[in-house]
């Protein structure tokens, strides 16, 4: 696919062993979560410096290489596969955890750090780090960036966007480019950083990433309230947001999900439940107190059957080990899991689920919900098998019909998991021809020739 001179020079800027040509090495990198048509790269580089890093995305530009960024690729919405004719530019070996700044609560990072290990990491340094996306025990935190990736505590902490303050990164010819601070207030020139939240590497390669941190709660209290029907679950989240109540976390899981998640966790989950919420209350130890005693009664008075607090640390811990098995529970159920996350206002969230369930059973389709109810951003789950065409057809036809629901309440096509190839079709829907020419002329006055991971988000 390449000259041997070419080979040459990508093998002497990161060494011979970082760079990948065997079909099997390719093929790993040649697609992610998303339920896409992989695509096997023509190669895959594995820088393991800055200075490599921005050596190689010179050296695409002047070749016109089609390069793809890649962290541990579990994205869900295509943004990391790559073109046959480019490369698959990995950053795992950039995981270096520059520095953690306890005292003006910060920390550096390259974009390979893997996410539950930062946290980890500054847990240790007594602070808090609260993005946590499902895939946080293997996506990095460049991946996070680059998708705006949400997580549980997205209801009352936000998402990663909130916490970067600075992202260093290549432009297209290798130059790094430098923006944000260490500092809280930054009005240095253009907002750089934020361009590239949520860029899905279309516009530079990040290089190194500074991220805000905060102190850790001083408690919390963790509950399951248990519901015999789904619009009053439903009910629930706007009824506590309504009160003024913001839980840390606030999730929602239905029959279908409770299920095949006791099935493969054994977690003594209700599984006649139509519905469980699992909610969490944090912060001073007083305020945890007065708002658990008023979750409860918001619960009890909206029509749950059953309300159980988490009696210590272990119970607590079970409860979120049980939802974040949500996904792969419903993974193993049929061979094709087509997960999506239309979000809407979270006063549209019963609306969106009597939807979503209608939608399924008129395509004559299993639906597992689940989701960050919160914050509105639902996760109705397709369980099915692409190789019957028939059947996916009518997945295609209720993805669409998702999504048209979605955006008639006010919503967006994706809370957390991106555009990239996956959702590009349905951007316009959302948006406006405007909004995707500004977008286009934008990547083209900073890529010209096209290659930072063409086609994601806005085609081209």
């Amino acid at each position: 696919m390449f000259s041997n001179a070419l080979i040459k020079e990508f093998k002497a800027i990161v060494g011979k062993q970082n760079v990948l040509q065997k079909e099997a090495d390719r093929q790993a990198y040649a697609y992610d979560a998303a339920v896409l048509d992989p695509v096997v790269p023509a190669m895959a580089v594995c820088p393991t410096t800055s200075e490599e890093l921005g050596k190689v995305v010179r050296l695409c530009n002047e070749n016109g290489i089609p390069l793809t960024p890649r962290g541990s690729g579990t994205n869900l919405s295509g943004g990391t596969i790559p073109e046959k004719k480019g490369i698959v530019l990995l950053t795992n070996a950039l995981n270096k955890i520059i520095e953690i700044n306890a005292q003006d609560l910060y920390a550096v990072i390259q974009p390979g750090v893997v996410t539950a290990q930062f946290a980890a990491e500054v847990a240790r340094h007594g602070l808090f780090y609260p993005p946590d996306p499902g895939s946080m025990a293997v996506s990095t935190l460049g991946g996070n960036v680059a998708e705006n990736a949400g997580g549980l505590r997205g209801l009352k902490y936000g998402v990663t966007k909130d916490y970067v303050m600075g992202v260093d990164f290549f432009d297209v010819t290798g130059e790094l480019v430098k923006s944000g601070s260490r500092t809280v207030k930054c009005v240095t020139g253009l907002n750089l950083s934020a361009l590239q939240v949520a860029s899905e590497g279309i516009l530079g390669v990040f290089n190194e990433i500074v991220l805000k941190l905060v102190p850790p709660p001083a408690a919390n209290k963790a509950m399951m309230a248990v519901f015999d029907d789904i619009d009053k679950a439903s009910e629930t989240v706007a009824a506590i947001i309504a009160a003024h109540i913001v839980p840390c976390t606030l999730e929602i899981l239905d029959n279908s999900t409770i299920k095949y998640v006791e099935d493969y966790t054994r977690a003594g989950m209700p599984v006649t439940a139509q519905a469980i919420l699992l909610i969490e209350v944090d912060g001073h130890p007083a305020q945890v107190a007065e708002e658990a005693e008023k979750v409860v009664s918001i619960c009890k008075t909206a029509g749950a059957v059953d309300v159980q607090a988490a009696r210590d640390e272990a119970e607590r811990n079970k409860l979120w080990e049980a939802r974040r098995a949500a996904l792969p529970a419903l993974a193993r159920a049929r061979p094709t899991t087509v997960l999506e996350d239309a979000t809407v206002p979270r006063s549209q969230i019963p609306a969106m689920i009597r939807a979503i369930n209608e939608i399924a059973k008129k395509h004559r389709l299993e639906v597992g919900t689940f989701g960050h109810a919160g914050d509105g951003n639902l996760h109705p789950t397709i369980l099915c098998d692409k190789r019957d065409t028939r059947e996916f057809e009518r997945v295609e036809q209720a993805v669409d019909e998702i999504f048209d629901v979605a955006l008639s309440l006010k919503g967006t096509l994706s809370g957390e998991h991106g555009i990239g190839l996956a959702k590009a079709k349905w951007l316009e829907k959302e948006t406006s021809a405007a909004t995707i020419a500004y977008a286009r002329a934008l990547k083209t006055a900073v890529d010209p020739k096209g290659i930072l991971n063409p086609g994601k988000i806005i085609g081209g």
